[in-house]
């Protein structure tokens, strides 16, 4: 028993080590939550959905003349690294991802009431800024699409979308480099509020009026 306490102490600390060789102070900073492959694609990020949940934006049909851009229910999440980062500095690190998971509008009926519902998992998006892999794409950004709408599956990898289908739109119009804040007040509470604040704990909320 003596033997195996022995080293069961000493794999303990080699994970350790591992998990902070990778991290400073903050024990994000370095953090990875990403894979490129040989080719230069992103490999599909798994287990997001343990990630910072943003929020989830929806700019329907109904309200579009039936043409809406991105008529689906789109759930953000952060990574936990680049939260941290953000609620630390105000600013967006180096690797930082944003993983969109698109929803389909289901019933718009429920005991509640009339509005728009989720329906069934249909695709999935990522957003990732790096200097070091996207040196000539704006702001470092790049954009990526897993969606295969035919097979109803998600690809493996993906390739960046070109510059001109997603950099423009969100250079001009988001709110923090390159990043819609202004729709998602999770983020807008988090910037710059240092390691010990907790902006979920605030008792501060506007009215309603």
């Amino acid at each position: 028993m003596k033997t195996i306490k022995i080293i069961l102490t000493a794999v303990f600390g080699a994970m350790m080590l591992i998990a902070c060789s990778n991290s400073n102070a903050d024990g994000y900073s370095e953090a990875t939550f990403f894979e490129m492959n040989s080719e230069g694609d992103l490999v599909r990020p798994t287990n997001y959905r343990s990630w910072v949940y943003v929020g989830t934006p929806l700019t329907p049909n109904d309200m579009n003349s039936g043409k809406a851009a991105f008529p689906e229910f789109h759930n953000v999440y952060i990574d936990p690294a680049s939260y941290a980062h953000y609620k630390k500095t105000g600013t967006w690190r180096e690797g930082t991802i944003l993983i969109k998971e698109l929803v389909s509008v289901g019933s718009k009926a429920a005991v509640s009431g009339n509005g728009y519902f989720m329906g069934d998992f249909i695709g999935l998006e990522a957003t990732i800024k790096s200097k070091k892999h996207f040196p000539n794409e704006p702001g470092n950004w790049a954009y990526y699409s897993f969606t295969n709408p035919k097979e109803g599956t998600l690809a493996a990898t993906g390739k960046a979308f070109k510059t001109k289908q997603c950099n423009g739109c969100h250079n001009a119009s988001a709110a923090d480099d390159f990043v819609f804040t202004q729709y998602y007040p999770v983020l807008s509470a988090a910037k710059g509020v240092g390691k010990k604040t907790v902006p979920e704990n605030t008792a501060k909320r506007a009215t309603g009026k």
